[in-house]
């Protein structure tokens, strides 16, 4: 391999924020969308159960629509919402 491929290839500082980005943004999209599935903690979900849920609300919803569901339900039960979306993070995260 010659030192122009391994420097085009090479991971930079700049691309690896950029990738953590992207998939700090893909997660959160993707526990907001948990978030306001009908799913619940005490179903106890498989990981097929929680990407056909996820799936599901962003059809229905959308990234926004789910965004917007997350800042109703904290605001009028700030308590339920941080315990519900601590609980989607943890499930995302272990996927």
């Amino acid at each position: 391999m010659s030192t122009t491929t391994l420097s085009k290839s090479a991971a930079t500082p700049q691309r690896l924020r950029s990738a953590v980005k992207r998939r700090t943004t893909f997660d959160t999209a993707r526990a907001e969308a948990l978030f306001a599935s009908r799913l619940q903690p005490s179903d106890q979900p498989t990981a097929v159960q929680v990407r056909a849920a996820i799936t599901v609300t962003l059809h229905a919803l959308g990234i926004r629509g789910c965004a917007a569901r997350l800042a109703e339900e904290t605001g009028e039960h700030p308590e339920a919402s941080a315990r519900r979306m601590s609980w989607a993070i943890a499930v995302i995260r272990s996927m």
